[in-house]
């Protein structure tokens, strides 16, 4: 399985459990401006663990998000610390497993599985095109858990505009009686129609259940680039609304490093090549893949 790359794990759950104060709607950017110290360790924990790919903390650092929760004018130094930390991580472990790439963050602007929090095209691409312009070191971009077609191609097109590797990610909805379709309620294969033809590195589903991107996974395969997933250890997302804080969410008790472990087993059996965690899979979770997939 030398043709698997490995992703980190969720950064922003992981940083909540570790702060140990009340949760806040910018998330990880907070405990960032509160303790950047964390977030180093985090990165150098994900790293160590096996990640080749580590997303830098930004995924709240966008300019809706802080208008609303925090100060616009945090935007460009937030995105700065955020790459440095990460990269002082990559330096200070000397990268045991081999290189390690920084992945810069294109995010949804408003609320991680609410589509209809969106704003208008025109401003997607102008808040993208502000976010890309503000991570000029990173070595590729995830645009990542995007629920509608539009926030994807939007983020995407962006992203291209830098001449990097992309990596495009949706968020699939976790109701499994449903045939597999985006948070928004776009049909995955129409997702795939719209960005066939894009040049990306690779078409990806995250922070849904396992079993909600097993079942999708199969519809990446149409785009004819490298696909795979990075799930959430979440119950339920439901009750995450724009500007709510994840102390409303609660974590599963089935999904253990190895449970996680053979999840993922199963999408690379279906083709995935390319695959990690999202909230709630931590550095032992990503261990245990490098342990399975990458021995």
């Amino acid at each position: 399985m030398e043709n698997i790359t490995l992703l980190d794990g969720g950064l922003g759950q992981e940083l909540n459990r570790r702060f140990e104060r009340p949760a806040h709607p910018l998330w990880s950017l907070h405990v960032m401006r509160e303790r950047p110290d964390l977030v180093q360790a985090v990165h150098e924990d994900f790293i160590r663990a096996g990640a080749e790919v580590l997303t830098i903390n930004t995924y709240t650092a966008t300019p809706p998000r802080l208008a609303r929760d925090g100060d616009v004018a945090w935007f460009s130094p937030m995105q700065a610390e955020a790459f440095a930390l990460a990269d002082a991580a990559r330096q200070s472990t000397g990268c045991p497993w081999g290189p390690v790439w920084l992945a810069g963050c294109l995010p949804p602007l408003v609320g991680s599985y609410s589509p209809e929090s969106a704003p208008s095209d025109a401003e997607c691409r102008e808040h993208y095109a502000a976010i890309v312009g503000a991570q000029p070191d990173v070595d590729l971009f995830i645009c990542e858990t995007l629920p509608s077609i539009q926030e994807g191609v939007a983020a995407t097109e962006a992203a291209l505009e830098s001449g990097k590797p992309v990596y495009l990610s949706f968020t699939v909805s976790d109701d499994i009686r449903q045939p597999p379709q985006l948070r928004s309620g776009e049909s995955v294969e129409a997702a795939v129609d719209a960005v066939k033809g894009l040049p990306l590195a690779g078409l990806l589903l995250n922070c849904s259940t396992p079993e909600a991107i097993e079942r999708a996974l199969p519809k990446l395969a149409d785009a004819g680039v490298p696909y795979g997933g990075y799930a959430n250890g979440f119950t339920s997302v439901e009750a995450l609304k724009p500007g709510g804080t994840v102390d409303v969410l609660s974590a599963r008790e089935d999904l253990g490093p190895d449970a996680y472990a053979t999840a993922v087993e199963r999408w690379v059996e279906l083709g995935a090549t390319v695959v990690g965690g999202c909230c709630e899979v931590g550095p032992e979770h990503i261990r245990a893949l490098r342990e399975r997939l990458k021995p």
